[in-house]
């Protein structure tokens, strides 16, 4: 043991060690013996200067179970060295509370123990106070900061994880309500992140740990299942072993073979998933085979599908295609002669290191497999912070990017693609280039045209049919899967948002300076430099947006522009020309001009534009209620006009009035299709038994045709009557 000749007080440099009582280092001394296995003797010493240093920081610290606090940060770093992870993790480990909990200061750290150690110490103790509520900015806030504390040093997740494995150990001293919240965080998010990062045995243990503080009983009524169902099972197991064993001999074949229960957690989920009874589930023998080379692995396979038939659709080949967290093995499931599926995985030594410690293997079995699978996720985690439009979203898409079911699916040069399950074509595009998903208009699934919401399937074929000239649809929105898609699609919409208000605004204040008589080329310079550090502005262009979002009102700006500019008889400019023309609505879909839901306006309608802050020009029927409120805001009042050339369809409320009779909506939705209209919603309103009320919204051209839709509804026999209504 170590221990000793550090107590020495001659050591050069030494810090003094303080006298413990009998007991207090054993904690650090069964630490001590599993460092010895794979660390150099200076690592060791540093680490137990670490643990003299936590010691004294948490001196008079005591955990819920009334436990000497050290004892906690001790146990994580176990746990770490049970990975084989290396000194710096391990003395940060130690350390991880010593910021978060006591006086002690960073430079504290990177002055007795580096750099390295204080960051990962100062990256865990922001991530200590973290909750997952979606509510709270805060929250979601501090969830940012953990993921991107990750990918500065993938270590940081691995104490983090670590720390919350050991308090979930350790739950029971917490009182209920608090047990049950902690393990909702768990079950929510590090469980899965451990996932993510190929650490399934950490993920399992936190699932179940988890699972029994928030449904205790039915985790004992599985438990219980489990514990009465192995006698029965023993027997079988034994039989269908021995026949592996022998048929791989026969073979020239050999591997270890291992019979694998399904944990609790898992067992307990696809109980409720998939509405089975427990025998249902548990019923199913599963064993794993590791051999020493990954040709082994199918000479393996082809032996027991000699053996038992298997379940055709039941093989998946992980070593050919590695799952996303670069997890390996071959899948398959056989018919036994006992009545129940035979469920095995296939897969060499490596690999069955790899499924157990995922990341961890990078330190434990000094492989860059690992470390290179994450670094994917890593760096689409960075991609979405640069792209984030606040920390909700944020959160939102990290959460969607931990759900670990994959579809794989190919491009048309056979190039593997992984993606989530339930994932489209939009998605497909995105993961192979943005600027591919960005300009996507079309899309092939093994060589027919499919429509873009079309979700994916294993081994599908995808061709993406671009235009150059095409923007990404706000509709896509609904139905994307990827987080790297919907940012890109926000992103992008926002970037576009931003030039259409650019170039609205530039209208507007045009406009709003030709009462003037002025245009914005014949400004002053000078007078504009005033005015843009007035507002604290960087750039004209920066006013153009405000302007076109309705931040900054046309007619105010104008009026800030005009009292300072001189005509050529030194008198002050007042408004003259009133003759501007309106600005034109063509469409009923734009990024900085909307059609207000309350009144609906269409082509025929008159129309005024109310500049509202944030989403740019509303367009309002002026006999709309809600535009009465700016009646004495003239500022906000924006002249508009429709486009005569625009040939949009534009949606209407109307509602028609009927006898109860049996077909009546399919008489009324086949007049109206007649009348060369869509029907885009409908709602019904059983007004006395006898009659109904019938309110659809329509799209029309203008008004016009909503006259002609009219007349054609109210032709109908059993119809009393029918009217355009607002929204």
């Amino acid at each position: 043991m170590l221990i000793p000749s550090l107590r020495k007080q001659n050591q050069p440099n030494a810090e003094p060690v303080p006298s413990f009582g009998p007991g207090r280092e054993l904690k650090f001394r069964d630490l001590d013996r599993l460092l010895e296995t794979y660390l150099s003797k200076r690592e060791i010493s540093t680490i137990y200067r670490a643990y003299i240093f936590g010691y004294q920081a948490h001196a008079g610290q005591r955990r819920a179970s009334g436990e000497s606090y050290i004892s906690h940060p001790v146990e994580v770093a176990r746990i770490l060295a049970g990975m084989h992870m290396d000194a710096e993790t391990i003395t940060a480990a130690i350390l991880h509370d010593v910021i978060e909990d006591t006086p002690t200061a960073k430079k504290q750290l990177v002055k007795g123990f580096g750099k390295n150690v204080a960051e990962m110490v100062d990256g865990v103790s922001k991530l200590s106070k973290v909750s997952f509520s979606d509510k709270a900015e805060m929250q979601a806030e501090s969830f940012r900061k953990m993921m991107m504390a990750m990918t500065k040093d993938i270590r940081v997740i691995l104490i983090k994880l670590a720390d919350r494995l050991h308090n979930m150990r350790t739950l029971g001293a917490m009182r209920g309500e608090k047990q049950r919240r902690i393990a909702t965080e768990t079950l929510d998010i590090y469980a899965p992140i451990a996932g993510r990062l190929g650490m399934h045995s950490f993920k399992h243990e936190l699932e179940d740990l988890s699972f029994k503080a928030i449904y205790p009983k039915r985790y004992a009524a599985i438990e219980d299942s489990i514990r009465k169902s192995r006698g029965n099972r023993k027997g079988i197991l034994k039989k269908i072993e021995n026949g592996i064993h022998k048929r791989l001999r026969q073979d020239g074949l050999s591997g270890k073979i291992t019979s694998r229960e399904k944990h609790l957690y898992g067992i307990y989920r696809k109980m409720k998933d998939k509405s089975l009874s427990f025998h249902e589930v548990f019923d199913v023998y599963a064993f794993r085979i590791v051999v020493g080379k990954v040709d082994t692995c199918y000479r393996v396979l082809g032996a027991l599908h000699s053996l038992y038939p298997p379940i055709p659709g039941r093989f998946k080949d992980y070593i050919a295609i590695p799952k996303s967290n670069g997890y390996q093995s071959l899948h398959t499931t056989l018919a036994s002669p006992y009545g129940v599926p035979i469920e095995v995985q296939i897969r060499t030594d490596e690999m069955d290191q790899m499924a157990d410690a995922g990341i961890a293997a990078h330190w434990l079995y000094k492989t860059g497999k690992a470390q290179q699978q994450t670094s994917k996720w890593i760096t689409g985690l960075l991609d979405l912070q640069k792209k984030a439009g606040n920390t909700k979203e944020f959160l939102e898409s990290v959460k969607v990017d931990l759900f670990p079911a994959e579809v794989y699916v190919f491009t048309p040069h056979g190039k593997i693609i992984v993606l989530p399950r339930g994932s489209t074509p939009v998605d497909f595009a995105y993961a192979v280039h943005t600027d591919i998903g960005n300009t996507c208009v079309a899309a092939k699934i093994n060589r027919q045209f499919v429509p873009l919401q079309t979700q994916l399937r294993n081994g599908n074929t995808i061709e993406i049919i671009t235009d150059k000239h095409a923007v990404p649809s706000p509709a896509w929105l609904n139905f994307i899967a990827t987080a790297k898609a919907r940012y890109s699609i926000r992103h992008h919409l926002k970037q576009l948002q931003r030039r259409k208000a650019r170039k609205l605004g530039k209208g507007l204040l045009d406009k709003a300076l030709g009462e003037y008589n002025l245009t914005w080329k014949t400004l002053p310079p000078e007078r504009l430099a005033s005015l843009l550090d007035e507002l604290q502005l960087n750039s004209e262009e920066e006013l153009f947006e405000d302007v076109g979002l309705g931040n900054r009102m046309a007619p105010l700006v104008a009026r800030q522009l005009t009292p300072l500019i001189a005509d050529t008889d030194g008198e002050n400019i007042g408004p003259r020309n009133r003759g501007v023309r309106p600005i034109g609505i063509k469409s009923n879909e734009s990024i900085v001009l909307h059609l207000a839901k309350c009144c609906r306006p269409i082509p025929g309608d008159r129309i005024q534009g109310i500049a509202t802050a944030g989403r740019g020009i509303v367009i309002h029927r002026p006999d709309c209620h809600n535009i009465s409120a700016f009646r004495n805001k003239p500022e906000h009042l924006i002249d508009v006009q429709w486009d005569p050339e625009s040939d949009n369809l534009f949606q209407v409320k109307i509602r028609v009035d009927t006898i109860n009779r049996r077909g009546v909506l399919a008489t009324l939705a086949s007049s109206i299709a007649e009348s060369d209209s869509n029907i885009d919603h409908v709602d019904m309103d059983d007004r006395d038994g006898n009659t109904s009320s019938l309110y659809f919204i329509i799209s029309v051209r203008d008004t016009r045709h909503l006259d002609d839709v009219l007349h054609r509804i109210r032709n109908v026999e059993f119809v009393l009557y029918a009217s355009r209504v607002d929204g």
